[in-house]
C-alpha cells in the first residue's frame, strides 16, 4: 500500500494522518521537481541568451530541456497528487490528464535524445557533410516531428486505455496498447540510439588510431577516455532509468502474478528522474555550458550585455 493512502469503505483515499514515511516521500519528490525545473531552466536560458550557443545541436538540447522542464512543472506535481495508486481506484478526468502529460512529455524527451544522437552521428562520422545535412531547418523539422509523434502517442495511449498499474483480466486492447506504446515510444528509439552511439564509438576509435600515427599519443588517450566515459554515461543512465518501467508495463498484462502497485510507482518515478539527470549529462559535461550557468547563477547577465560573449571567456569578464 502507498504510504500516503489508506483504505476506507473499499476505496483508496489520502490519509488524514500522514506518517513520517509519507512526509519524507513527498519531500523527496518535491525536491526532485525543483531540481528538474531549475536544471532545465538553466539550460534553456543559456541557449536562448548566449548567441554562441545558437547552433543546431544546442537547439535540440533546448527542445530536450523544454520537455524535461515541463515534466518537472506538470508531470511531477500531477504524479504526486494523483499517483498510480489513486488513479487505479479513481479513474477520472484528472487521471487521464496526468497519464496524457506523462506519456507526451516523457516520449518527447526520449525522441529528442534520439535526435541528438543522430546529430552527433553526422558530426563525428560525416564531419564534412555535417553542416549541409544538419542545419537549422533540418533541426526544426526534427523537433517538430518529435513533439508531433509524442503528442499522437500520448493522446492515442490515453484514449485507448493505457494501463500503468496492475489489472486483472486485461483485455486484448489493453495488452496491445501496453505493448505497442512502449515499442514505438521507447524500445525503437533506445535501440536506434544504442546502434548510433556504438557506431560513433567505433568511428571515434578509428579516428584516434589514425591520429596516433602522428605521435599525439597523450591527446589520443585523453580523447578515447572522454569518448568512452561520455557515451557510457549517456546510454547507461538512460537505459537504467527507463528500461525497468517499460519492461514491467509490457509484460505485466501477460503475467499471472502481476507486480505490486508500489513497484509500478517506484519504476515510474525512476523513469521521470531521467528528466532531472539530462541537464547534467548533456549540458554540464560541456565547458561552455558550465560557464554560461555560472554567469546566470551569479546574476552577471543583469549587470551588462554579454549575449555576444564567448562562453569560454565568460568567467574572466567583470
Amino acid at each position: 500500500m502507498h504510504p500516503c493512502y489508506e483504505s476506507q469503505n473499499a476505496t483508496y483515499v489520502f490519509t488524514s494522518n500522514p506518517s513520517v514515511l509519507c512526509v519524507l516521500v513527498y519531500a523527496f519528490l518535491g525536491l526532485l521537481s525543483v531540481v528538474t525545473t531549475c536544471g532545465n531552466m538553466l539550460v534553456i536560458m543559456s541557449v536562448i541568451y548566449f548567441k554562441q550557443l545558437h547552433t543546431p545541436t544546442n537547439y535540440l538540447i533546448l527542445s530536450l530541456a523544454v520537455a524535461d522542464l515541463l515534466v518537472g512543472v506538470f508531470v511531477f506535481p500531477f504524479s504526486m497528487a494523483f499517483t498510480v495508486t489513486s488513479c487505479l481506484y479513481h479513474e477520472d478526468f484528472l487521471c487521464k490528464i496526468r497519464d496524457c502529460f506523462d506519456v507526451i512529455l516523457c516520449t518527447s524527451s526520449i525522441l529528442n535524445l534520439c535526435c541528438i544522437s543522430v546529430d552527433r552521428y553526422y558530426a563525428v562520422c560525416q564531419p564534412l557533410a555535417y553542416r549541409t545535412k544538419v542545419n537549422v531547418q533540418v533541426t526544426v523539422v526534427m523537433i517538430l516531428v518529435s513533439w508531433g509523434v509524442s503528442t499522437l502517442i500520448g493522446i492515442g495511449l490515453t484514449v485507448t486505455g493505457f494501463s500503468q498499474g496492475t489489472c486483472e483480466d486485461c483485455s486484448v486492447d489493453i495488452v496491445m496498447t501496453n505493448t505497442l506504446g512502449p515499442v514505438f515510444g521507447f524500445f525503437l528509439p533506445a535501440i536506434t540510439m544504442l546502434c548510433i552511439y556504438l557506431k560513433i564509438f567505433i568511428v571515434a576509435q578509428r579516428q584516434a588510431k589514425s591520429i596516433q600515427s602522428t605521435k599525439c599519443v597523450g591527446t589520443v588517450s585523453k580523447m578515447e577516455r572522454k569518448a568512452t566515459k561520455t557515451l557510457a554515461t549517456v546510454m547507461g543512465i538512460f537505459l537504467l532509468s527507463m528500461t525497468p518501467y517499460f519492461l514491467c508495463v509490457v509484460f505485466q498484462p501477460l503475467s499471472s502474478d502481476t507486480p505490486s502497485v508500489s513497484l509500478i510507482e517506484t519504476l515510474n518515478w525512476l523513469t521521470l528522474s531521467n528528466s532531472m539527470l539530462n541537464p547534467f549529462i548533456y549540458a554540464f559535461f560541456y565547458s561552455w555550458f558550465r560557464s554560461a550557468f555560472k554567469m546566470i547563477v551569479c546574476g552577471k547577465i543583469h549587470r551588462g550585455e554579454f549575449s555576444n560573449t564567448r562562453c569560454l571567456n565568460i568567467i574572466t569578464h567583470a
